[in-house]
């Protein structure tokens, strides 16, 4: 059964593209997927959700083929924390979406689930099968504040400056009825992971689900 649902107003989608894919030997998010690149996948998904797209690195060059604004840390070394704070920094909305650049399977019901609560709290994170996933959550400008002190004291932690704002936590069984694999969370950190998600791509059942995706708004 395909959603329909309108754009979430007053949200800017951020795309976090400043890990060091240490583990992976080469940067994640040009990786190939789906005929293109992670990152891309991720931005064409974005630009249907959301009217801003801003795309977080510290080495835009790598991104050039990308149509979207690109910003830098204004902490930067400080991880994704400093990441998130850019991209809250530099939208143009009151509220952002914020995912990692690695995440190629996002499903827009959760993510207008996730947003629809942004009125009533700073923090809108789901839970996952490993807990809070602060890659994929909606974040509030009121965190700013936190966040910059977190960020001055060394914290890089995303999570640090929880304690000082609105947290709205999604539990595993809410997140299961829209994505019971917890698909949308799942990343690649190692070539491993990686050959395994091409792997499962080829399937039948993902080539199928590929197929409805394509001919079906979002």
């Amino acid at each position: 059964m395909v959603r329909h649902h309108k754009r979430p107003a007053g949200v800017t989608g951020v795309i976090l593209a400043g890990g060091q894919s240490s583990r992976m030997g080469s940067n994640k998010a040009l990786l190939p997927f789906r005929g293109g690149r992670f990152i891309e996948a991720i931005h064409r998904q974005f630009t249907e959700l959301f009217d801003e797209v801003l795309l977080v690195t510290n080495t835009p060059e790598q991104y050039h083929f990308l149509s979207c604004p690109k910003v830098p840390d204004l902490h930067p070394g400080m991880g994704a924390l400093a990441g998130l704070h850019s991209g809250l920094h530099h939208a143009s909305h009151p509220h952002i979406f914020a995912v990692a650049c690695d995440m190629p399977y996002l499903d827009n019901g959760l993510i207008h689930l996730l947003t629809k609560r942004r009125h009533d709290f700073d923090v809108v994170i789901p839970h996952g099968e490993h807990g809070p996933e602060p890659l994929h959550a909606v974040y509030a400008k009121r965190c700013l504040p936190a966040m910059e002190a977190a960020l001055l004291a060394g914290k890089r932690r995303i999570v640090s400056f929880f304690p000082q704002v609105r947290v709205h936590h999604f539990d595993q069984a809410e997140i299961a009825m829209l994505d019971p694999e917890f698909m949308s969370f799942r990343n690649i950190n190692t070539p491993e992971e990686y050959y395994d998600l091409r792997r499962g791509e080829t399937s039948p059942a993902a080539l199928s689900e590929q197929g409805e995706r394509t001919v079906s708004p979002a």
